[in-house]
């Protein structure tokens, strides 16, 4: 598609499942991207382009997958080969919290040519990592909650429409809701980022860690009563840490978190079917995320920054988080295999006994 005088100029770390999908929607709408990527995935998208089935979107009114011609966009196996397209508007950053330190050492001797960058991640500190490096000018805080699969480097599916919120009080802020819009992303502003990122938190805590943990499915943690009650007092220690933050819990795109956090006050044999289905349906037939990054064998958990977030909140604000804390350091030994990944499989037992002996 041919760019417009109005069309943005995006330099995008990764053509992952969110790269992918945001960078290349944008492109189908007329904007001009340039990804950054290891030689190997270059190589692949130089020969293949990038495949996106958005087909579930009505509003796209197409049975085809869109597929985007090597020609269409630009990819580069370095940044410094990627900077030959400088000036950027803006730089997508939609990386795996354990890769967001290495990403940004890498871009350190190119500071003055980066872009404001808008980060997808999740987590809660990936933005004032960034913030840190290169100032708070150069981050905008955003947050994915559409379902995106990835079939092959470059290749995604859209598995479940809910949108992308971007916080507000960046100049940029209101031209990228309006650019995402634009190009079917389903996009909100909001004024309270930090609110948005740790909303999107509380819905990644869920069955997450247990689920890597003792090798079960959400399904199979949600149905037992004892795991239950530990993954709803992790959910309250996290709103207590929020609290503490003067942080509001905020409804996303498509996802109604403040029900979520409404659960957690009902008794439990009340809420646990409510949310027992909304945890199974978020998920659709998929693994929680720490589950595949534990069995793929990379040695590297993002517990360490989700529920681990919440231990370092809870130590800065004095409040307890126990379950978070056992969770985070249970899930990194076996990440680390500092004890064998069957230690904990299918004995959901042994887990909560160390809960027991914590109190």
């Amino acid at each position: 598609m041919q760019a417009s005088s109005s069309a943005l100029k995006i330099l995008a770390f990764g053509a992952g499942a969110i790269g992918t999908y945001v960078g290349g929607s944008l492109a189908l709408a007329g904007h001009q991207l340039i990804f950054v990527e290891q030689p190997k995935v270059v190589e692949e998208l130089r020969e293949h382009g990038l495949r996106l089935d958005l087909t579930i979107d009505e509003r796209r009114k197409t049975k085809e997958a869109f597929v985007l011609r090597p020609q269409s966009f630009v990819i580069m196996p370095s940044l410094e080969e990627a900077l030959k397209y400088w000036p950027f508007d803006v730089a997508l950053f939609a990386l795996k919290s354990f890769d967001t330190r290495p990403a940004l050492q890498g871009m350190r001797p190119f500071a003055d040519k980066l872009p404001p960058i808008l980060c997808l991640s999740n987590g809660v500190e990936n933005e004032q990592a960034i913030a840190g490096e290169f100032g708070p000018d150069k981050v905008i805080y955003g947050t994915v909650t559409s379902a995106i699969g990835r079939r092959a480097a470059g290749d995604i599916v859209l598995e479940k429409l809910r949108g992308v919120g971007i916080g507000a009080g960046h100049p940029l802020s209101e031209k990228l809701v309006a650019a995402f819009n634009d190009a079917y992303l389903k996009c909100r502003l909001y004024p309270d980022p930090h609110s948005m990122k740790w909303s999107k938190m509380l819905t990644n805590l869920i069955a997450n860690p247990t689920s890597a943990i003792l090798d079960m499915t959400a399904a199979q943690v949600f149905s037992n009563k004892d795991l239950y009650k530990l993954e709803i007092d992790m959910l309250r220690e996290c709103l207590a840490v929020m609290e503490a933050q003067h942080l509001k819990v905020v409804d996303l795109p498509g996802t109604p978190v403040r029900a979520l956090a409404f659960a957690t006050k009902l008794p439990l044999w009340l809420s646990r079917p409510l949310l027992g289905r909304a945890a199974g349906s978020g998920r659709g037939g998929k693994m929680p995320s720490f589950h595949i990054d534990l069995h793929s064998g990379r040695g590297q958990s993002e517990v360490e920054y989700l529920h681990g977030a919440v231990v370092r909140a809870g130590e800065k604000t004095r409040i307890p988080t126990p379950v978070n804390k056992v969770l985070t350091e249970t899930l990194m030994s076996l990440t680390r295999r500092d004890v064998p990944l069957e230690e904990y499989a299918h004995q959901p037992q042994k887990l909560l006994s160390i809960l027991s002996s914590q109190n």
